[in-house]
């Protein structure tokens, strides 16, 4: 691997690891079309390195987050039960449904999830709007806006059922999971969108950290272009969760949406 490869990647990785979290996606949204695209690395070795940088991404942001107290532990515990499960039929359904087919519906599903959370933004003038009268009370100081904001998790089922579907779709595209996970907590439950965006990095890397092996057993792991991007990630993680601290909830439901409505039009085009 060159020296230019090397600083590409680690650029790359850094800008992959900062959105990923910021928005707990995981990064390999962005990381996956840049190795496939712009440095031609093939697409099942993209995805194990995504992989591996979803692991770094939220090794080092759920630590940061875990020390701000921003996650619901309990929560994420939770919803990752349905995130395994959904994983183990994505065997299942792979064999069911062409990646075509799959692909335009997950590309038609996070437009949609896009729109309705431009809707939410113009309908409640930016405002979020937070539930005191459900289960599992979490709380978490906005340093954005300096105010303690407490909360609470309405439609658990329903956000289970969402970690079911994503769980599912990510072992099947190769895409974190997040997608999925966050605008289920925050339109479903109605968690804020730092905490949620901090959850779902939270758990994100369980999951991955399963598939890892079986990319490295089938020897789709390159170890030098995980390497190098998994350093760019890490750095990039942690640059990330420092950005959340600062931003307002209104611009980070913003920026979220227009990450969705990219990854929608990308996976039509593919």
């Amino acid at each position: 691997m060159s020296l230019l490869s090397f600083i590409f990647l680690l650029a790359g990785g850094f800008i992959a690891g900062t959105f990923g979290a910021l928005l707990g996606l995981g990064g390999g949204v962005l990381l996956i079309p840049f190795l496939v695209m712009v440095l031609g690395v093939p697409m099942h070795q993209a995805i194990a390195t995504s992989i591996i940088a979803v692991i770094a991404t939220s090794s080092a942001g759920a630590a940061m987050n875990l020390e701000r107290r921003t996650v619901h532990i309990r929560l994420g515990m939770l919803l990752e039960i349905g995130t395994v499960f959904g994983a183990i039929l994505g065997g299942i359904t792979a064999n069911r449904l062409s990646g075509t087919l799959l692909t335009k519906l997950f590309s038609g599903l996070t437009f949609l999830v896009a729109l309705i959370m431009i809707w939410r933004i113009q309908h409640n003038n930016g405002r979020e709007t937070v539930h005191t009268d459900g289960m599992l009370p979490g709380e978490f100081t906005d340093h954005g806006s300096g105010t303690t904001v407490h909360y609470t998790v309405k439609n658990l089922p329903g956000a289970m059922a969402i970690s079911l579907v994503a769980g599912n779709v990510s072992g099947l595209l190769g895409v974190g999971g997040g997608i999925f996970k966050v605008p289920a907590m925050n339109l479903l439950s109605g968690i804020p969108i730092k905490a949620a965006t901090a959850t779902s990095n939270f758990m994100i890397g369980v999951t991955a950290a399963a598939s890892a092996f079986i990319y490295f057993a089938n020897g789709h792991l390159n170890p030098f272009v995980s390497c190098a991007a998994a350093l760019g990630v890490l750095a990039g993680s942690m640059t990330g969760v420092r950005i959340s601290r600062k931003i307002h909830s209104r611009a980070l439901t913003w920026v979220f949406a227009v990450v969705l409505l990219g990854v929608s039009i990308q996976l039509y085009l593919k």
